[in-house]
């Protein structure tokens, strides 16, 4: 008799500890292919708090006025850049001008320049603002703010299927 109950808890001793081996192994494996099926991009770009956010500026008033609130003022984004593996300068600098958030949807904001004018078409957009969507994939689209002619263009883009 106490053999046989020496026996029961040995193996139940076995079993609780393959049970916890192989819950351990599925906890390790869906952590690994989450981790292989993010996207890189989130989890390199963070923007940090931003510049400071002037009260006097046009375009952020022309935001204010549509409804949208102005979360963080100017951010740098520093973009190493490497050719056949020798670094090519010093890289580059992306430039967001602010974030800006409505209807708990927070959008990238690029201000218009006179010295740099978007062509307003599909490819136009495509190569001066598309790059901001990849950049910052949680953000729910581009906000492009015209002060002078107190436009505001939501742009957003539909990738994939």
């Amino acid at each position: 008799m106490v053999n046989e109950v020496l026996a029961i808890e040995q193996y139940g001793d076995w079993f609780i500890m393959l049970v916890a081996g192989v819950l351990l192994a599925v906890w390790a494996y869906r952590a690994f292919y989450r981790w292989l099926h993010s996207p890189i991009s989130v989890n390199r770009i963070k923007l940090g708090k931003g510049g400071a956010i002037s009260s006097n500026d046009e375009n952020v008033s022309l935001l204010e006025r549509s409804g949208y609130t102005v979360s963080s003022g100017k951010h740098v984004i520093p973009i190493p850049i490497e050719l056949n593996d020798v670094p090519l300068g010093n890289g580059t600098r992306m430039y967001i001008d602010y974030i800006a958030e409505k209807d708990d949807c927070t959008y990238v904001v690029k201000t218009a320049r006179e010295r740099m004018p978007i062509d307003w078409t599909a490819s136009g957009v495509r190569d001066k603002l598309l790059v901001y969507s990849l950049l910052l994939p949680e953000s729910s689209g581009v906000l492009f703010v015209d002060a002078k002619e107190g436009i505001i263009r939501k742009i957003t883009f539909q990738l994939g299927d």
